[in-house]
C-alpha cells in the first residue's frame, strides 16, 4: 500500500501495537506525509519520542487526547487519511471491577471515533479487536463486541461518504504489556509460577504479525469485514515449561471472567466467515457489497456451517522448543534456560 501524501492516526498509538505498527510504517512507507500518535498518556508519549525523535522521523507527531472526548477527536483527524483504533482499557479484572470505564472507553470511544471519522475526510479504519469478544464472557469481551458491531454497522450509515471500516481480530500478542509470557518472564527469579488451570490453552501472535494483519486489512478491506488470522495456540503449562523448567509450577485458579480457551469464530459466525487462505473474513449479515464479487476478488470458500475457530481445538500448535525460540525472538534476545 501507497501512504505517499498520506496521514495516518493511531489512537493507542503507545501501546505494544502502536509501537510495533509505528516502526514498521516509519520504516517501510518513509514517504508517509504525518503519522500522528493518539493517547492519554504524556509520559509514555514523553519516552516513545526518546525512541522517534523528531529530528530522524519528521513525519511523525505526538497528540494527547482521549477517545472519549469526541472534541478532541475530531479535532486530532483533520487532514487523516487512514485510522488505526488501537486504544483500549484491556485488563480483564480492572474492568470488571471498573465496568462504566470500560464501558466509556471501548464502546464511547468508539463511538466517537466513527462519528469523528464520519465528519472528516478519513478514507479508511481498522479497529482492533480480541478474541475474548466472540462470545464474550467477561465484560471487557462483552465492550470489545459492541465495538466490532458499532464499526462494523458504520458502513451502514456512511451514506454516500466512500469511507470503509473493518476489524481485526486476533489472540494474545506476545510480549505485549500485561501478557503471560512476561508476566512469567518477571516471576522466574522466584522460584514459582502460577498456573490459573493445567487445561488451559490460548492463540499466540507476534507483533509483527499483529502488524502485518492491520496492514492487510487496511489495503484489501471492503468495509464491514472482521479480520481472523489462522494462527497457532500453546498451552499454559507449555509456556511454563518453556520459561522456567525448575520453577514450581502452582495452580491459583482462573480468574474472574477467563475462559479456559479462547475463541475468535463461533458457531453462529460460520454462516457469514470465509476462508481468504491467511485469514479467514467474517463478513457483515447484510453487506453493501456484492458477496459473489468478493469471492471472486479473494478466490474466498465459504467454511461449513457450524465451523468454530477456538484455542483448544486448533490444529496447529506451538512446542516447548518453539516457544523458547519465539521468546528469545520477539521478546527477550538474552532469554535462556539453564
Amino acid at each position: 500500500m501507497n501512504f505517499k501524501d498520506k496521514a495516518i492516526l493511531i489512537t493507542g498509538g503507545t501501546g505494544s501495537l502502536g509501537k510495533a505498527l509505528t516502526k514498521h510504517i516509519l520504516e517501510t512507507h518513509s514517504n508517509v506525509k504525518r503519522l500522528i500518535i493518539f493517547s492519554r498518556d504524556e509520559q509514555k508519549q514523553f519516552m516513545m519520542a526518546q525512541e522517534f525523535p523528531q529530528d530522524k522521523y519528521p513525519q511523525i507527531r505526538f497528540f494527547i487526547g482521549d477517545v472519549r472526548d469526541y472534541d478532541r477527536v475530531k479535532r486530532a483527524l483533520k487532514g487523516v487519511n487512514y485510522v488505526i483504533h488501537a486504544a483500549a482499557m484491556k485488563h480483564v479484572p480492572i474492568a470488571e471491577y471498573n465496568p462504566m470505564e470500560c464501558v466509556k472507553t471501548n464502546i464511547l470511544g468508539a463511538e466517537n471515533i466513527i462519528n469523528a471519522c464520519l465528519e472528516t475526510e478519513v478514507e479508511r479504519v481498522v479497529a482492533l479487536s480480541t478474541d475474548k469478544a466472540a462470545a464474550p464472557i467477561n465484560l471487557y469481551g462483552a465492550t470489545k463486541l459492541a465495538s466490532d458491531k458499532l464499526f462494523v454497522a458504520a458502513n451502514n450509515i456512511k451514506g454516500w461518504n466512500p469511507i470503509r471500516f473493518s476489524v481485526v481480530r486476533y489472540g494474545n500478542v506476545m510480549g505485549s504489556n500485561g501478557s503471560v509470557i512476561p508476566f512469567f518472564l518477571n516471576k522466574k527469579k522466584d522460584g514459582v509460577l502460577p498456573i490459573t488451570d493445567t487445561t488451559m490453552t490460548r492463540f499466540n501472535i507476534s507483533l509483527q504479525g499483529g502488524v502485518d494483519m492491520v496492514m492487510h486489512a487496511l489495503e484489501t478491506a471492503w468495509g464491514g469485514e472482521i479480520f481472523v488470522p489462522k494462527i497457532p495456540s500453546y498451552k499454559i503449562t507449555d509456556v511454563a515449561e518453556a520459561i522456567g523448567p525448575e520453577c514450581e509450577k502452582k495452580v491459583v485458579g482462573i480468574r474472574p471472567g477467563e475462559k479456559i480457551h479462547e475463541e475468535m469464530i463461533t458457531s453462529s459466525d460460520s454462516y457469514y466467515t470465509y476462508d481468504l487462505g491467511r485469514y479467514y473474513a467474517i463478513v457483515p449479515a447484510i453487506p453493501r457489497w456484492n458477496v459473489e464479487d468478493f469471492i471472486k476478488q479473494f478466490d474466498a470458500k465459504k467454511v461449513p456451517a457450524g465451523f468454530q475457530y477456538n484455542s483448544g481445538e486448533n490444529t496447529e500448535w506451538v512446542s516447548i522448543g518453539e516457544l523458547r525460540e519465539l521468546i528469545k525472538e520477539h521478546v527477550d534476545e538474552t532469554f535462556s534456560v539453564c
